[in-house]
């Protein structure tokens, strides 16, 4: 299912422009090799293991298309994935499986790359009160889709954009003239234009954490860059009186650590900017 935040138009949109960065004027290869009546059935297979992910995308890039085809799904987003498996078989005019093709495979590798690491990052905490977040380093154009993958994955997503959450970075606290400063402003705009949207405050040491804490009205403090040690110090003297997260650096191997100082969120990067693509092909069947 498409996410609250996806429209209709802007899955079709991407479509369009995906397949027209493609084709242009025409696929010249398949137009001079291929029977524009032809009909084949193609199987998406997986040669890695993961989490899949983008199958309900490729649905839509098929049936844009070619509404005349058939598709048989054997595997659903966020099934795990093993090599050797077909994951659908599509029946469809054999030049728009061809132009089809190319967008499908790169958009379904993509995500399912980043639905497999956001799995794993899940895992490593399941059995703690904590949430992953994804961050807004992002592919531009394409945060949607891999915002929706990280949801399929099993994490959770944090703002989508500049205009959804304010969050108050070290560099508006600082050309504000600091971070009780930046806070009132914040409330100022908001009052101003009728907004009532959640603030994140970051803070880089303790000293800074009091400050947010004498200043209030915010939703959540970021805490970028902390050691664990002083991670754990800065949520036990936040002490619930607002959300807490930590951000800056955080691995697998790490976020569990992280996660035991008491923390309510972990925002992670690397779910979207170090994903490596699961390795899929579609093959025409003879």
């Amino acid at each position: 299912m498409l996410l609250p935040q996806i429209t209709e138009q802007q899955v079709t949109d991407f479509i369009k422009a995906g397949l027209y960065e493609d084709i242009r004027d025409g696929d010249h290869t398949a137009m001079a090799c291929i029977s524009p009546d032809s009909r084949s059935r193609a199987v998406l297979k997986i040669k890695d293991y993961g989490v899949l992910a983008g199958v309900e995308l490729a649905e839509r890039i098929f049936q844009y298309i070619d509404p005349t085809c058939s598709i048989k799904i054997n595997k659903r987003d966020g099934e795990d994935v093993f090599f050797g498996q077909v994951a659908f078989e599509v029946e469809a005019n054999t030049r728009a499986l061809l132009q089809a093709e190319r967008l499908v495979l790169n958009t379904m590798q993509r995500m399912s790359g980043i639905a497999t690491l956001a799995s794993r990052f899940a895992f490593e905490v399941g059995d703690l009160p904590v949430k992953i977040l994804d961050t807004r380093k992002t592919t531009p154009l394409i945060r949607f889709l891999e915002k929706w993958a990280v949801k399929i994955g099993g994490c959770e997503n944090y703002r989508w954009g500049l205009y959804d959450w304010m969050m108050i970075k070290d560099n508006h606290s600082d050309a504000a003239g600091g971070i009780t400063k930046a806070i009132q402003l914040a409330h100022q705009y908001q009052k101003e234009h009728n907004l009532q949207l959640n603030i994140t405050v970051e803070v880089r040491n303790l000293v800074e954490v009091h400050e947010v804490l004498e200043a209030g009205g915010i939703t959540r403090i970021m805490f970028d860059n902390f050691e664990i040690p002083i991670l754990a110090e800065a949520v036990s003297t936040v002490n619930r009186k607002f959300e807490t997260e930590a951000s800056g650096g955080i691995t697998l191997q790490s976020v569990r650590k992280y996660a035991h100082t008491g923390v309510d969120y972990v925002s992670v990067g690397a779910l979207t900017h170090s994903a490596q693509p699961l390795d899929l092909s579609l093959k025409i069947v003879k």
